[in-house]
């Protein structure tokens, strides 16, 4: 897999870049946010992943990621020392795909890039998404990934989505953490659960409904249908 660093330590990224490449990757080093994004030109060689620091010289690594985002669906981690949820939030509004906190583990961050690798491979589609659900004054248009309320849409990212549509289809039934991980991340990795949280945070704050999504404690998340 090709992957893209975004980061401007060059000590840093000689140490990360060994690391990976032992691991199967081909590394191209980016330094600056402009850098990162002459690099993700259409022409170019493509990522299968881009891992981006946020404190870059030149550009704001949340800039860098919106940037990005606009002209590519290529899977973006996020690494940074900002650990707080609203900074989380922030990243995976840009479409961030993930969130590493430095110091990291170089075990957990080789599992986060094999999982969103993983699970970007399954994000064209919802599986049995061929109609459309309504939930009060929510719309979630499965076959176009579309989500609305009371009429005006709603941007999400793949996973925001993913996690919505999985919620909606069964509405007030609990799911499992472990289930939503499952089916939405692919993957069983227990890291994962601190990334669900941050989604479901999400999804209330962008839907402007926070009891659509209930917490049930110790279990999992269940959607709570509103009114018509």
């Amino acid at each position: 897999m090709r992957l893209l660093l975004v980061e401007d330590d060059n000590h840093v990224a000689a140490a990360l870049s060994a690391v990976l490449a032992r691991h199967g990757f081909h590394v191209t080093h980016a330094r600056s946010g402009e850098e990162a994004l002459q690099a993700l030109v259409p022409e170019g060689p493509g990522f299968g992943v881009v891992l981006l620091d946020l404190g870059l010289p030149d550009q704001d690594g949340y800039e860098v990621c919106g940037k990005i985002r606009k002209r590519t669906s290529t899977p973006v981690i996020m690494v940074t020392a900002r650990s707080d949820v609203r900074s989380r939030i922030h990243g995976l509004n840009l479409g961030a795909d993930d969130y590493v906190v430095k110091p990291y583990d170089t075990g957990e961050l080789l599992a986060r890039i094999h999982a969103v690798s993983r699970r970007t491979a399954h994000d064209d589609a919802v599986p049995g998404a061929d109609h459309a659900l309504r939930l009060g004054p929510v719309h979630i248009e499965l076959p176009t990934r579309q989500v609305s309320v009371d009429g005006s849409v709603v941007q999400l990212t793949r996973k925001e989505f993913d996690l919505l549509a999985l919620l909606a289809q069964r509405p007030g039934v609990v799911f499992r953490r472990e289930q939503i991980i499952s089916e939405v991340w692919r993957t069983s990795w227990e890291g994962t659960g601190r990334t669900l949280e941050v989604h479901v945070a999400s999804l209330r704050a962008k839907l402007r409904m926070p009891a659509l999504i209930e917490t049930v404690r110790g279990v999992g998340y269940r959607l709570v249908a509103p009114a018509a």
